[in-house]
């Protein structure tokens, strides 16, 4: 049987070679080293290759077993902030009010908070490092939600001051 497939492929090759000579007309590239190498050689079956496995690395969700769902709808969550932030821009433009300015610290603030919370769950290893890296995490998105409502109660908000941003 390798018989026969060696005698194919020689002839393969041989009709190759006589193509190449044909149409660069060229006798020295038709002898060269470098094509003198068979295209193609069948393995014997001593030398048939080991079919390796590897497990794929993908979320924890599909791992998790009754996390799954809380994982899945955690999920869903940060996509939909994130088209509700899209259609907020628009908004604040078109109709600035305190309730829009709230919306927005809220919203920023949770997009922040989920955001660097998947940076620090990739980055952080080690289970002291990632209790006071989810304790400062959770320290600055107060603070900042603190800080908007401040901005929004005692000055302009945040609507009004990209506004004024913009005209100047």
């Amino acid at each position: 049987m390798f018989e026969s497939s060696f005698e194919t492929i020689n002839q393969f090759n041989q009709s190759i070679y006589f193509c190449i000579a044909q149409y660069h007309n060229n006798t020295l590239f038709y002898q060269s080293s470098v094509l003198a190498r068979p295209l193609a050689v069948p393995l014997k079956p001593q030398e048939q290759p080991y079919l390796l496995t590897a497990r794929i690395h993908s979320s924890q969700a599909l791992y998790a077993g009754s996390e799954s769902k809380a994982a899945s709808l955690h999920w869903t969550a940060e996509r939909v902030l994130s088209i509700l932030l899209l259609a907020m821009g628009p908004v604040a433009y078109l109709h600035p009010s305190p309730i829009v300015d709230y919306s927005l610290a809220a919203a920023l603030t949770l997009h922040g908070h989920w955001g660097i919370g998947q940076v620090l769950t990739d980055y952080v290893h080690g289970d002291t490092k990632i209790k006071v890296a989810n304790a400062g995490l959770f320290l600055l998105s107060t603070v900042t939600f603190a800080g908007l409502c401040y901005f929004n109660y005692n000055d302009v908000g945040i609507c009004k001051a990209v506004a004024l941003l913009w005209s100047k």
